[in-house]
This record gives structure tokens, C-alpha cells and sequence, in this order.
């Protein structure tokens, strides 16, 4: 959820710390905060809003000035947003910055307040803040000790960035469940929530584990184990990709770039993964004979990733003959899934720290099964934890609604659901080989695309901008999609909207149907066109303006829509790589024309990491 980074070197740590939270404001921008040390005193400016604000104000006031400190932009879960509730919060000679949610943090603010502590915010970071100040007091100059002994008292999940005033040319830092990455430069180090934070200065960087603590100094990098140890044999990661990645490149908002970029994503997503025109994921350490023995396949996701999994599903059991369960992650917990030894759990996440998806998994290892992950963060906490890892190659995705890692999700879910089917016997290796060498045309078809449908779907934004709601509507895959075409619009737009199986419009949801409600629909699947096409003409005899995606040879009844979208042809079962591209053209170009801000959705951020 929230972002925080921290420095240690030789330049100006204002504007390092504000050019670091410029790269993470998609984790929240209710707050922005930093902590300097100046002249070695902590100087801290913080402010409701968004970084633009603190920088404004920074004008106005002043900046800090010096070469340590940490920083924070915010997104609220105890606490109004407002000035008071902004991070850096302090104790007794101290001050923090935190992601994360402290669960006991009432328990703890009762003992405090009974030892004579006073609470300015309504936050749970206070808390610790508070918290490491008391220990510090009984351990005076012992940093590492108090933090040991103050996570020992939490529960939750959390990422910290200290300073102490009694050593102000140090950050200190430490996490359990919420990421954080451990930056290291020439004669610099950084903290960050994500690489992006850090790209414009390295590439090179620790990934801390669970209660592990970091000590910057000098640019130096030390870190402890949870027994108080340095560690000696940290691997040293480094991005697969630049500056440019995490820049606009031209583009008006990170969302269109990323949709743009979704036909590089793809190829470098499956590129490594065929093998003489066959699946090959044995570098995921999945293969024929590991997989062909699970009898039922659970996928466990959030949000747009689910929605990814809702399609894995359908291709799955079409072309492996093996049920699938999809499960938003936050629920699957809570129903006592009946999951169990030779069964496979698939785990879907951008960012491979949503929380809910990491609980999920550990659950299911509890229970005996297999577990795989697909997650595009390298080094993530759901990737180190599962039995079977596939990257998507998605590269940094800025924009909070997801676009890029979609698309590469259903890329991963196709070559794995290929590759299964063979393994059960399902598919015949032609069949197979048919199959990956028009998975592997979807780039280009997407580029086709792009080109094609950019233009009527930004005249198709432009008449969506005074509804108030709408619906989507699709039958099997197009269905599914239909999902994450309505995610999109309701992320970015505001606009009510949600999807439906066109089927089941007339058991209840038609009677919503009116002259100001649009209606988006999808048909791409062959066998189900008729079927597809006389929901279509239901809505439209009660009022319903139609949008209609729909692929390029069909022929469709003109009075059945008043604006129609084309894709391009490929097998059914494909079909969906291709036709989310308009729907996503839709949603940015709606959001766009109701001048919104498309990347930075209200109430929103890019990696949920709490429940």
C-alpha cells in the first residue's frame, strides 16, 4: 500500500527522497512525508495530499537540507488523511516511516499511554513509533537491540524506515510480510518499497527477509539477522530493466504507455518459454510428468488477476479436462477450501506481496498442496514461498490499473494450460504446436490492433462520459473478460459498471436496462454468437445504447449495435488476448474525457499488501 524509501550518501536527500516517491505514488497519495537529518537534527515535512504538495510547500517553507533521511507517501488505513496523520511520525528520539498494518497496535497504545506516552495521530505507525522510543530509552545507543525488541511486540505486517537522533548519519530498516528492497550504489545506499523507487541511481539491490534489519551509512549496507548477526552472504539482485521502463516515453499517462507495451511484454513473457514450438517451462520446475498427476486446480487471486485466472479456467478445463476453482484470495481462506495432497493451488499477482494471495498460498501448503506462483516482482515474498514460480516479464507497471501484467498473466495461463493438456493426454503435440504458434502471433496481432481501434474507441470514451452506470455483458470467455472490462472502467472512471453473463440478463438485471444505460458487449466466441447476439438485441429493444466488440468476421445484424469494434480473427480459445485491448482503450479514453486522473484512481493504490 503505501510507499517509503530512505537514503544514505553523498547527494541532496530532499530531492532524492521526493524523486523516489514520484516513482511510488501508485502505492497512495493521500500524504507525503520526509525526514532529514540537518545538521544533525531531524527535520521533518509532511502534508495531506499528494507529493506535488509537500513539494509546494517545501518552497514555501523551506526544504530540509542533508544527506540522510527517509520519506513516505501515503495510502490511509488508520486515520483520516489529513496534516497530523501524515507520515514521519516520532517517539522519544525517533522517527519512522511505515507500510504495513500493526494489528495489536490498540493493545499497544494502552500500555504506552499507562507509561506516561501521548498520541498526536489516529495511526498505528504512532504506535511504533512511540513504541521504539520507550525501548530505546531501557537500551540508550543501542539501535539494532531496540528494533529487535520492538518487532518482537508486533503483529502485523510492516516495513520500516528508522532514523535515531543520536546517530544522524545512519537510516536503519526492517520488515515482516510488507516488501522492501535494499538499494546499493557507488558510495550510496537506498530503501525503497519497490525498485522503481530506486532505478534512476541502481539496479543493484538485497532483498530483505522476515524481521532481517538494514543499517545505512556512508553509503554502506549492513544487515542483521533476526539473532542480531550480520549476514555475510546476501544475494545481490539487479533489474532486468532501465530508466526508460519507468518513465512516460512521450505518452500523456503511464496507463496508455503500458497498454502499449503490452505486445513486448507478451513476447518477452513467452519467447524464453517454447521450445522448438512447443511449452517449455521447465525452468519454472514444471514438467510433463510433474503435472499430469493433479486431479483438481484451485486459482486463488485478487482483482484483475483473478479476473486473468477466470479465463485460465475456462481454457484449462476446455483443453485439459481437469476442474478448476477460481477464488478471490480474500475469501478463500475463510471458507475452509477443501484442498488437499495432489491438488494444485495457482497463485496470481503483479506485485507477489497482495496479501490476501500470500496468506491463501501459505494455507494451501498447510494442507498438502502443490502450490504455483505467476507474479512479475522478481524475488517477491509469494515467488520465494512457492513450489512452482513463472515470471511474467511485464516490466515496471506504474499505472495502479493494471493493463501489461494482465496480458501477460493470460499469456503464462496459456502456455501452462497447453502444456498440461499434453502431459494429460488431451491435446496431441500438433494440436499443442498449432496452439503455441498463435500464441506466439498475439504481439503482432495486438500492435494490429492498437492501430486499428484507437481511434473509435477514443470517440467511444467520449459518449460514456455522462453515464452513471453500465453494464458489460458476454457469454463463456467473453464473459470473463467482460470482468476485467468492467474493472477497468469503474478504476479509472467512476462510473458504475458492472459485468454479467449475457445469459442471465433476463433473470433479473434487464430491468435495469434504460435509455441512459450503455451496454458494452463482447462476442468473439463462435459457438456462442446467436445466443451473444439475441441478448444483444434484448437490451437494445428496451433503450440500451450498444457498444459491440465483436470479431472482425462475424456478421452481426447492424440494428444490434450503435457502435461497433473489431478484432481480429483467431481461434476462439485466444480470443480474449487480443479483444481486452479495446476494452482497456475504453476505460482510459472514458477516464480520460472525464478528467480524471488515470493513474492515481481515487481510494486506490498498485499493490495491496494488507487485508
Amino acid at each position: 500500500m503505501c510507499g517509503i524509501v530512505g537514503y544514505s550518501g553523498y547527494r541532496d536527500c530532499s530531492d532524492v527522497l521526493v524523486d523516489a516517491l514520484s516513482r511510488l505514488e501508485y502505492r497512495g497519495y493521500d500524504s507525503a512525508g520526509i525526514a532529514v537529518f540537518e545538521k544533525g537534527k531531524i527535520e521533518v515535512a509532511k502534508c495531506k495530499g499528494r507529493l506535488k504538495d509537500l513539494v509546494a510547500k517545501m518552497e514555501v517553507d523551506g526544504k530540509p537540507q542533508g544527506n540522510v533521511g527517509i520519506g513516505h507517501t501515503r495510502w490511509a488505513t488508520h486515520g483520516e488523511p489529513s496534516d497530523i496523520n501524515s507520515h514521519p511520525h516520532s517517539g522519544e528520539k525517533v522517527t519512522i516511516v511505515h507500510n504495513g498494518i500493526i494489528e495489536n497496535y490498540k493493545v499497544l497504545k494502552e500500555f504506552l499511554i499507562e507509561h506516561g506516552e501521548r498520541f498526536l495521530s489516529d495511526t498505528d505507525t504512532e504506535v511504533v513509533a512511540k513504541l521504539l522510543g520507550y525501548y530505546y530509552k531501557k537500551n540508550p545507543m543501542e539501535p539494532i537491540v531496540t528494533i529487535e525488541r520492538t518487532i518482537k511486540d508486533l503483529e502485523g505486517s510492516f516495513a520500516l524506515g528508522i532514523v535515531f537522533e543520536d546517530f544522524p548519519d545512519v537510516v536503519f530498516a526492517t520488515r515482516r510480510e510488507s516488501p522492501l528492497i535494499v538499494g546499493v550504489g557507488k558510495n550510496e545506499s537506498f530503501i525503497a518499497s519497490d525498485v522503481p523507487a530506486i532505478i534512476n541511481y541502481t539496479k543493484d539491490y538485497y532483498l530483505l527477509d522476515h524481521d532481517e534489519i538494514v543499517r545505512l551509512e556512508d553509503g554502506k549496507v549492513t544487515i542483521y539477522d533476526d539473532h542480531g548477526d550480520i549476514v555475510e552472504d546476501k544475494e545481490l539482485m539487479t533489474a532486468d530493466w532501465d530508466m526508460d521502463a519507468a518513465e512516460k516515453g512521450g505518452y500523456p499517462h503511464f496507463m496508455i504507455k503500458e497498454i502499449h507495451e503490452q505486445p513486448t511484454s507478451i513476447n518477452t513473457t513467452i519467447k524464453p518459454r517454447i521450445v522448438d514450438g512447443m511449452p517449455n517451462l521447465e525452468e519454472c520446475s514444471i514438467n510433463l510428468e510433474k503435472i499430469k498427476s493433479f486431479k483438481q486446480i484451485y486459482i486463488v487471486a485478487c482483482g484483475t488477476a483473478m479476473h486473468a485466472g477466470l479465463v485460465g479456467k475456462y481454457v484449462i478445463e476446455r483443453l485439459a479436462k481437469v476442474p478448476v476453482t477460481v477464488d478471490m484470495a480474500s475469501e478463500f481462506r475463510y471458507r475452509n477450501p477443501l484442498v488437499g495432497e495432489g491438488d494444485l493451488v495457482i497463485i496470481i499477482s503483479q506485485s507477489g506481496e497482495t496479501a490476501d494471495s500470500l496468506a491463501a498460498m501459505r494455507l494451501a501448503k498447510s494442507l498438502g498442496a502443490k502450490t504455483l506462483a505467476i507474479v512479475n516482482v522478481k524475488g517477491s515474498s509469494i515467488a520465494r514461498e512457492a513450489d512452482m514460480l513463472i515470471y511474467t516479464h511485464a516490466g515496471p507497471e506504474i499505472a495502479v490499473a493494471s493493463t501489461k501484467a494482465y496480458i501477460v498473466q493470460l499469456s503464462v495461463m496459456y502456455l501452462f494450460a497447453f502444456e498440461l493438456a499434453l502431459a494429460k493426454g488431451t491435446i496431441t503435440q500438433q494440436q499443442c504446436k498449432a496452439l503455441t504458434a498463435e500464441l506466439q502471433s498475439t504481439p503482432g496481432i495486438i500492435s494490429d490492433v492498437l492501430e486499428k481501434t484507437l481511434e473509435i474507441t477514443q470517440y467511444v470514451g467520449t459518449k460514456l462520459v455522462a453515464a452513471e452506470s453500465l453494464l458489460y455483458i458476454g457469454r463463456g470467455l467473453d464473459y470473463a473478460l467482460s470482468m476485467e472490462g468492467s474493472l477497468k472502467l469503474k478504476e479509472i472512471s467512476y462510473i458504475h459498471s458492472e459485468s454479467y453473463a449475457a445469459g442471465e440478463l433476463k433473470h433479473g438485471t434487464i430491468s435495469l436496462i434504460t435509455d441512459d444505460m450503455p451496454v458494452i458487449a463482447v462476442a468473439t466466441q463462435s459457438d456462442l454468437l446467436e445466443k451473444t447476439v439475441s441478448n444483444i438485441k434484448e437490451v437494445k429493444a428496451r433503450g440500451a445504447k450498444v457498444i459491440l466488440v465483436a470479431r472482425e468476421d462475424f456478421e452481426i445484424d447492424e440494428e444490434a449495435y450503435d457502435y461497433l469494434i473489431r478484432v481480429p480473427k483467431m481461434q476462439d480459445i485466444l480470443m480474449p488476448i487480443p479483444t481486452i485491448v479495446p476494452l482497456q482503450l475504453i476505460a482510459y479514453y472514458a477516464a480520460v474525457h472525464r478528467g480524471n486522473d488515470v493513474d492515481k484512481p481515487r481510494n486506490l493504490a498498485k499493490s495491496v499488501t494488507v487485508e
